[in-house]
């Protein structure tokens, strides 16, 4: 026995210390970490670069075309109001002649795109986003969801009001 304070070792510690010392080792591999799926890897990749664009698109002014009525253009599509906006005079001239109005004059206001988001779409009669450059290869969708939208007026991907306010 050892006396009370005294941190050597019994005997018979040090021999099974001795034992274990001389013991071969046995190696343990750790498991490398599983690869990401080509698909999430994919997703991941495809959020980050929407939240750039969108981040981008957020802090750049672009053209809104105004309707018959004064109103800033609109569409319609799958039960969503969708802001038309363009990132430049060319774009909307693009857009003009592919629906057969390039010879009307086009009215347009520059809007900031957060403003866009933030302010006018929750003014919209229901669901409601900005579809930049619409009808282009380039067109670009910035939908009603968290995130994108003010909470209050974003809609989850099953279609229903995720915020507490309404429109």
């Amino acid at each position: 026995m050892t006396e009370q304070g005294d941190d050597r070792p019994e005997t018979h510690q040090l021999s099974r210390l001795a034992e274990l010392a001389n013991a071969p080792v046995a190696t343990v591999q750790p498991k490398p970490a599983p690869e990401p799926e080509p698909a999430d890897e994919a997703a991941a990749t495809a959020r980050r670069d929407f939240a750039r664009l969108l981040g981008e698109f957020r802090r750049t002014a672009v053209l809104v075309p105004f309707d018959d009525h004064e109103s800033l253009w609109t569409a319609d599509f799958n039960g969503v109001r969708w802001i038309c906006a363009f990132s430049d005079e060319e774009a909307l001239a693009r857009f003009a002649v592919a629906r057969g109005d390039a010879e009307r004059e086009w009215t347009y206001r520059t809007i900031l795109g957060a403003r866009l988001l933030d302010v006018m779409v929750p003014m919209l009669p229901g669901p409601g986003g900005v579809a930049l450059d619409a009808g282009s290869a380039d067109g670009v969708l910035f939908p009603p969801v968290a995130g994108v939208v003010p909470d209050a007026v974003a809609v989850d991907l099953g279609g229903t009001e995720t915020g507490a306010g309404t429109r």
